[in-house]
């Protein structure tokens, strides 16, 4: 099952940017994300990430 750029935000509420690849995992997992959320986020390419949109740009590419 896929997830929606929605949730992932949602997973990253509160998230202090700029975050690492594992800073956002560490976060979600902190907020209790859905599995598959995880799986979208384990998936991103290891970077720095400046804001909630160079994620979502990122996961709307998969």
């Amino acid at each position: 099952m896929q997830t929606s750029p929605i949730e992932v935000q949602k997973a990253l509420k509160d998230m202090d940017y700029p975050a690492s690849k594992q800073d956002l995992i560490q976060h979600a997992k902190k907020h209790k994300a859905s599995k598959e959320v995880m799986e979208v986020l384990e998936e991103l390419p290891e970077q720095e990430y400046s804001n909630a949109a160079d994620v979502s740009r990122e996961f709307s590419g998969k």
